[in-house]
């Protein structure tokens, strides 16, 4: 684990996490043929589901929001650089892709496939993120992780010791939806829930892939991750600084993403997606 040292601490120590939660997702939804699954046209989820395809010899297929664009941009051509197919649906029906009618068309357009949701939160994926405290060396009080739409959270608090807790620190505005989505995640995979964590919803900077001039600058000094971890590591900081957290406490803080994750001319997720970003163009 690596400290994150600053001032505004205290007397609460903040360890850092590295840990690519994508292919923790998939790691049990890959023992199937062919898998199906969405997103958009910079979807780190995309690239990620191709190259497992690849790695493991399964069949995969991309369903990419709105039109197609030629020359693919660099995450689409690297997934079909990996083997994936990938095909289109415009953005009205790709807000329904959840839906019974629109999975039917697509299993009878492309047979038998296995649907993974955008992003990969299900009850499989919800069991790889529960893997994830078990692997972390040294003792901590509390664990936190940006959260889209709530498998990585869901997961984590699933697997954490007893005495433990978990913070989720939401990156959408108007995101009070994702504590049912946690809870159902964590039904789905355990017939179970767990009440050692939260979702924090005051850290959004106005909304999905938005950002304002304070968390710009905490951006530059840090270098993270501007979608998801900037915002999750803002909110430790500002919170440590409120006293929420006990002095001594030990802060572990989940790091999903690298600085270099695009996310230009990104909208809000609809609530039924990873919050992967949305891009306009």
């Amino acid at each position: 684990m690596e400290e994150l040292l600053d001032p505004k601490l205290g007397q609460i120590r903040v360890f850092l996490v590295h840990d690519d939660n994508k292919p923790r997702k998939l790691r049990h939804n890959l023992g199937h043929r062919r898998l199906l699954t969405f997103g958009g046209a910079y979807s780190n989820h995309i690239r990620a589901v191709a190259e497992a395809g690849r790695r493991h010899g399964i069949e995969t297929i991309g369903v990419i929001r709105g039109e197609e664009h030629r020359p693919l941009n660099p995450v689409l051509a690297y997934a079909a650089a990996c083997g994936m197919t990938l095909t289109y649906l415009d953005r009205a029906t790709y807000r329904r892709k959840h839906t019974g009618e629109v999975q039917a068309g697509l299993r009878e357009r492309w047979g038998d496939v296995v649907i993974l949701p955008e992003g990969g939160s299900n009850a499989a994926a919800v069991r790889g993120c529960a893997e994830l405290p078990g692997e972390i060396a040294g003792d901590y009080d509390v664990i936190c992780c940006p959260v889209g739409t709530g498998g990585t959270l869901a997961g984590i608090s699933a697997g954490l010791p007893e005495g433990r807790r978990a913070i989720g620190f939401a990156v959408l505005k108007g995101a009070g939806f994702l504590a049912d989505e946690v809870a159902r995640l964590q039904r789905e995979a355990y017939r179970r829930t767990w009440s050692n964590w939260e979702i924090n919803l005051d850290y959004h900077f106005g909304g999905y892939a938005k950002s304002t001039p304070d968390l710009e600058r905490f951006i530059a000094k840090y270098r993270v991750e501007r979608v998801y971890v900037a915002k999750m590591l803002y909110g430790i900081l500002d919170l440590a600084r409120q006293g929420a957290f006990a002095p001594g406490t030990r802060v572990v803080a989940v790091v999903t993403g690298q600085p270099s994750t695009p996310v230009d001319a990104c909208g809000a997720p609809t609530g039924f997606d990873s919050g992967e970003p949305r891009c306009l163009k």
